[in-house]
């Protein structure tokens, strides 16, 4: 059990509320574990909540009810620490969080409460949804908080697909991260999306080939070298852009688009080191091979 997670909203209503938050915040104090004061948009406070709707109202304040519900969050938050400090937790072992399900509304959010308090945030959607909604919805809030520098925790809530694999979640935390450059988890490939110049499938099939080849090889590659993770690889599809991103990256490809000559041009650290030719499978045989050589003798070896 990493830390107890208490929701504001969930403990109780009245007078009952601070003595039971209490008493889960003395458990993780004497257990030695750390907290996260999750306040939720769908369980919310609703004393709290119905408190500041009449003031609204009745001194006319003309706030809508977004900005009523994102206030309380905040204030729920603040409260909640405050009294958890009070009951012998440190500051050390508070963790906070204000999850919404718009993307919007949490931003500004985040952005008042990293403005009233110093504790670690721990940013997501309440409810993201499934596949490429769920992604993209995540993403465009967190994104824009972590480029800010708020958040210190994240997490992408994914409704997965009946069996689905729930690792999917770790897997879009790991590319947000990766995306706006601060923590590297794997070597990146960029590929390009394909259009009119590029009929063949090639290219698609062999951007594939390259990331299956880095996840079978990635266990032992970070056991064995140091900063392997920042790798970068480029699998191109035409002329247009396939040679300048392919000497961006540390090796890259650039295949042959439609009525391009079958030639491949391989560049490594900006400089062109061959040129393959051959069927797909014989392509990513080729060119994976050249990767591993590069990464045992780039990357130096852990001690």
């Amino acid at each position: 059990m990493a830390k107890l997670r208490i929701n504001p909203g969930n403990v109780g209503r009245g007078g009952r509320r601070d003595p039971q938050f209490a008493a889960i915040c003395e458990v993780a104090r004497r257990l030695g574990k750390p907290v996260r004061i999750g306040v939720n948009g769908g369980s919310l406070d609703q004393d709290l909540l119905m408190s500041k709707m009449e003031e609204n109202t009745e001194r006319d304040l003309g706030k809508t009810s977004e900005e009523i519900v994102g206030e309380c969050m905040v204030l729920s938050a603040l409260r909640s620490t405050e009294l958890a400090l009070d009951c012998g937790l440190t500051e050390e072992q508070i963790v906070i969080s204000c999850k919404m399900s718009s993307p919007r509304d949490l931003i500004e959010v985040y952005r008042d409460l990293a403005s009233r308090t110093r504790q670690p945030l721990h940013l997501g959607l309440t409810e993201a949804g499934m596949g490429l909604k769920g992604l993209v919805w995540s993403s465009s809030a967190m994104s824009v908080l972590l480029a800010e520098g708020i958040g210190d925790t994240i997490r992408t809530s994914l409704t997965p697909r009946p069996g689905g694999d729930r690792r999917e979640e770790v897997h879009a935390c790991r590319e947000l991260l990766q995306a706006l450059g601060l923590r590297a988890f794997a070597p990146s490939v960029t590929a390009c999306p394909g259009c009119g110049r590029t009929t063949s499938t090639t290219f698609q099939e062999l951007a594939l080939q390259v990331e299956d080849f880095i996840d079978a090889n990635m266990p032992e590659w970070r056991s064995r070298y140091e900063g392997v993770e920042e790798l970068k690889l480029a699998v191109m599809g035409c002329v247009v852009n396939g040679p300048g991103e392919s000497k961006a990256a540390d090796i890259g490809i650039s295949l042959p688009g439609t009525g391009e000559a079958l030639t491949c041009p391989v560049y490594v650290d900006g400089r062109q080191f061959t040129t393959l030719r051959g069927t797909a499978a014989e392509l990513s045989e080729q060119f994976t091979r050249i990767v591993g050589e590069y990464v045992e003798s780039r990357y130096p070896a852990k001690a």
